[in-house]
């Protein structure tokens, strides 16, 4: 960056380099030609009001010294940017009269009013034009134009408006003297100018500073209040004599020290500000490198896609043919078999015709009987349906691409947040909650407390009791399930996981339950016949209809050996109750085993039959009395069922090759009353069976 000090050292008003600068109470700068072009005139006898505080640093000043003032507080002085000004600073004419005037700075637009001695009050910024007089002098050696294409040779002009080094060619061509440029100083290259438009050298000592108020006494003192430097006859009979000053060595050294750790600070921003600019022109050739990689990347998404689309096209059409081959195909067979059917029939008619103009009765009657049943059989092939196209013109094929093309167009890109978002950890199994009865299973679990992660919902999966495939059992935001239905005698493996928009998390870890051994029920309600009564919290069963009636019980079987009884506590005018297993979409008001959905062994006081769909099989001897027990033994993994009384076995193997889930069942009348005996092992002496 060079020369990148210019704009601290050109005029807000003629937008050169500093001539005779000179500083105003506000401590900007500006030209002293410029100054007497920017000087208005105040209406006599109107005091522009003071914008600080009567402590500042020109509390000093009255009607007859400076004062500032806001150009908002008064009509005049007034700054508005205006093309014909340089820097958008309306220039005035200048005006030999001092009195009642006033400067307006063109930065800050605080106006200052002029005493009698004019612009000479104000102090003359050397610091400023001696800094300009060496910018300009390290400008100037081998500067070459600024526009040459190629080779640039020496510059032989400089503007200072548009700070360009010009040759004399390119000066012609591109900086004319005439039009909109012709205001413009073009000066040369290793001109110097100073006040006068006179050359100083560089090496010429500039005059040490004398006070404003005393011209020929030097400053050698510093006052503090007023913050400027000031001449010992200031202080001995001047405004500064009560102020308090220090010597001006002592002051230069301490704000010397205050600027150069102030500037510290700054040359640590300035760093940070450097690394930051190279740190943004490689992320411009990482934007670049990074978008020629995405568009890449989205054409190759989009021709998969597209490919994909194709493949299933071309899916789509191969059934479309196969679709219309077959349709062709059976409408030339149904075109080809009708064909020959009318064929064999018109020619049989004319036949007839032919038959039925002869005169010879006994003729006639020799083959008349053949024909007519001839012609019957024929009319017979004739069917309703025959003369019907088998297939319709229609393809029974709809292709809905309306979800699809939503896709399509609601296809965009995913805004990746600010803190991104990962599938949640693997839920915490609480064991403590974790439990099993009869045959369902019980299992809670939460969340780990250190995660911050989304969680929408949770997966609950089961295996199927025998160390197989796991399935999914539940889905859904609760943390507590409980699993229905499962085997009886069987340990199940589980294992939970979390998911959220972002994707599915990793399993807890697995935790085994063991169901019951044995099957802990009673009798449902839900599903029972209206006519029948249940008592003993379900366990007795009874009925008010002289008919049979049905009821099942609550427990479900599909896997294991399972026993148990019922107890007969009434039986009067020898009825006939059922007892065995059924599924739960039997019949329920008719005798146990009547319907496909149902096997039983029905049992009067003397002997008893088995029963399916209405199939009554293997009569025994031996009834039923009150008092007595009636067992039913349903070993699925034999797949059979076989029935006791009194702890005996009653009869053969009952049923076999039994298959799915079956639930207990019993059909008893108005004269019976049973009650359900659960929880029981297979008897020992039974297990041999």
């Amino acid at each position: 960056m060079e020369y990148v000090m210019d704009e601290e050292l050109k005029c807000p008003v003629c937008g050169s380099l500093f001539k005779d600068p000179i500083l105003l109470p506000c401590s900007h700068n500006v030209c002293l030609a410029c100054a007497r072009n920017i000087i208005v005139q105040t209406p006599e006898g109107e005091t522009p009001p003071h914008s600080r505080a009567s402590n500042s640093d020109y509390d000093y000043l009255d009607m007859d010294k400076m004062s500032m003032y806001s150009e908002t507080d008064s009509g005049y002085g007034s700054y508005t940017p205006c093309l014909k000004s340089p820097n958008g600073v309306r220039v005035f004419p200048p005006t030999l009269v001092h009195r009642h005037c006033s400067i307006t700075c063109p930065l800050c637009h605080r106006s200052v009013s002029l005493d009698e001695r004019g612009l000479r009050g104000f102090p003359r910024n050397r610091l400023l034009e001696a800094i300009v007089s060496r910018y300009q002098q390290s400008r100037s050696a081998n500067v070459k134009c600024q526009l040459c294409d190629r080779n640039p040779v020496d510059a032989t002009v400089m503007c200072e408006q548009c700070d360009v080094f010009y040759c004399t060619p390119c000066q012609q061509r591109c900086h004319p003297s005439r039009g909109p440029l012709a205001k413009h100083r073009l000066v040369p290259p290793t001109q110097s100018p100073v006040a006068g438009g006179q050359q100083m050298p560089a090496a010429t000592l500039r005059k040490q500073g004398t006070c404003a108020d005393h011209d020929t006494v030097n400053f050698s003192m510093y006052c503090v209040n007023c913050k400027t430097p000031v001449c010992m006859q200031c202080l001995e009979g001047g405004k500064h004599g009560s102020h308090d000053v220090k010597p001006l060595a002592a002051m230069w050294k301490q704000h010397k020290c205050q600027l150069s750790q102030a500037l510290n600070g700054v040359s640590d921003k300035a760093k940070d500000a450097k690394e930051f600019l190279v740190q943004l022109k490689n992320m411009l050739q990482q934007i670049q490198e990074n978008g020629v990689e995405f568009e890449a990347c989205l054409v190759a998404q989009c021709d998969a896609l597209i490919e994909a689309l194709t493949r299933q096209k071309a899916k789509l059409l191969t059934k479309v043919t196969k679709e219309r081959e077959y349709k062709l195909k059976v409408v030339r067979d149904q075109i080809t078999h009708c064909t020959m059917k009318l064929r064999q029939t018109t020619g049989m008619m004319e036949y007839c015709l032919e038959v039925i103009k002869e005169n010879d009765p006994s003729g006639f009657l020799q083959i008349s009987d053949a024909l007519i049943k001839r012609v019957t059989s024929s009319q017979d092939q004739w069917v309703k349906g025959a003369l019907e196209p088998k297939v319709g013109p229609e393809f029974d094929l709809t292709l809905n691409t309306d979800p699809l093309l939503q896709t399509i167009i609601q296809l965009d890109f995913v805004q990746s947040k600010v803190e991104s978002v990962t599938v949640p950890p693997a839920p915490l199994l609480q064991l403590e909650k974790c439990c099993t009865r009869n045959n369902s299973a019980t299992l809670a679990w939460r969340v780990s407390v250190s995660s911050s992660n989304p969680i929408e919902g949770y997966i609950l999966e089961l295996d199927d009791g025998n160390g197989g495939q796991y399935r999914e059992v539940y889905v859904g935001k609760e943390t507590v399930c409980t699993v229905d239905g499962l085997h009886f005698n069987s340990s199940y493996n589980a294992r939970v996981k979390a998911y959220n928009s972002t994707g599915v998390g990793p399993y807890s870890k697995t935790v085994v339950l063991k169901t019951s051994d044995v099957a802990w029920f009673t009798f449902d309600p839900t599903s029972a016949h209206m006519d029948i009564v249940l008592t003993n919290e379900n366990q007795t069963v009874s009925c008010n209809s002289y008919d049979d009636r049905v009821v099942l019980g609550t427990a479900a079987f599909s896997k294991g050996v399972h026993y148990w009884e019922l107890m007969v506590d009434r039986y009067d005018n020898h009825p006939d109750p059922a007892f065995g297993v059924a599924r739960i979409n039997t019949m329920k008001d008719m005798m146990l085993g009547k319907d496909d959905k149902a096997w039983a062994m029905y049992v009067d006081n003397n002997r008893s039959w088995f029963m399916h769909n209405n199939s009554h099989t293997n009569r025994a001897e031996g009834g039923i009395s009150k008092g007595a027990t009636v067992g039913i033994l349903l070993d699925l993994n034999k797949h059979t069922v076989t029935f006791f009384i009194n702890k005996q076995q009653h009869g053969p193997v009952a049923f076999e090759n039994l298959e799915g889930v079956f639930m207990p069942a019993v059909s008893i009348n108005r004269n019976v009353q049973v009650t359900l005996l659960t929880g029981m092992e297979v008897p020992k002496n039974l297990k041999q069976q």
